[in-house]
C-alpha cells in the first residue's frame, strides 16, 4: 500500500524552456519513454485521476515537460516529451532533445526516472540510450513494461525475465516490473517505488 495518496495531484505547469521549469526543490520522478509506450496513460491510471494527463490516440502529443503537484507542494510527477514517433519537424524535435537533456542532467530536485516500454518492443536503441544516460549519471530507474495484458501471462513473465537478464549486474540503480492499464497490474508496485523515492531522507 502506497504512503502518499496519489489522487491528491493536480496539474502545476507546463516548460517548454529551462527558464520556464517550476522551483528546483522538493523531490520529483520523471516520466519518460517512446512516443507510443502509454505514459500519460500510466500517469493517469496510476493518480486514478482519468484526465490528469492528456492523452491522444496520436503519439507524440506531449510536447512540453508537464509537472504535477502532490498534495504536498514539495513532491511533484513529470511528463516528459516522448521519443522516437512524433511526426514533428526536425527543429522541434531538437528543441525537446535540448530541454528534456537539460532537465535530466541539472534538476537537482529529480530523484527518480520512471521509463515506459511497450512490452512487445522493449529496449529499442532510444530506451538504451536512456538506461546508459541513467547509468552514467546514477539515477535510479524503475522501467515499466506497458501492455503486459496484450500478451498471455507466460509470455509476458518471460519478457520481464529477458530484460532483467540484460541488464544484470545494474540492479543497484535499475529495477522494472509489468504493467497494465487495463487490468491495474502493476499499480500498488510502482505507487510504492515512488514513495520510496519521494519520500527519500534528501529529498
Amino acid at each position: 500500500m502506497s504512503i502518499l495518496n496519489y489522487n491528491q495531484i493536480a496539474f502545476l505547469k507546463s516548460a517548454n524552456s529551462k527558464a520556464g521549469l517550476p522551483n528546483d526543490s522538493g523531490a520529483e520522478v520523471a516520466f519518460g519513454g517512446r512516443s507510443n509506450a502509454g505514459k500519460s496513460s500510466a500517469l493517469n491510471k496510476i493518480t486514478g485521476i482519468h484526465r490528469l494527463a492528456r492523452t491522444s490516440k496520436t503519439p507524440g502529443r506531449t510536447q512540453l515537460i508537464n509537472f504535477f503537484q502532490l498534495a504536498d507542494p514539495e513532491k511533484r510527477l513529470v511528463d516528459l516529451p516522448g521519443y522516437g514517433y512524433a511526426k514533428v519537424p526536425d527543429s522541434i524535435k531538437k528543441h525537446w532533445q535540448t530541454i528534456v537533456s537539460q532537465y535530466l542532467t541539472e534538476r537537482k530536485s529529480l530523484k527518480g526516472l520512471i521509463l515506459l516500454m511497450d512490452i512487445r518492443h522493449p529496449l529499442k536503441a532510444q530506451d538504451w540510450q536512456m538506461i546508459e544516460w541513467s547509468l552514467a549519471h546514477q539515477l535510479p530507474t524503475h522501467i515499466l513494461l506497458t501492455k503486459a495484458d496484450k500478451l498471455g501471462r507466460g509470455a509476458a513473465r518471460n519478457t520481464l525475465l529477458m530484460l532483467k537478464k540484460e541488464l544484470l549486474g545494474y540492479e543497484e540503480f535499475i529495477s522494472s516490473q509489468l504493467f497494465s492499464m487495463l487490468s491495474g497490474e502493476g499499480i500498488v508496485e510502482v505507487q510504492e517505488k515512488l514513495d520510496e523515492w519521494l519520500q527519500a531522507e534528501h529529498a
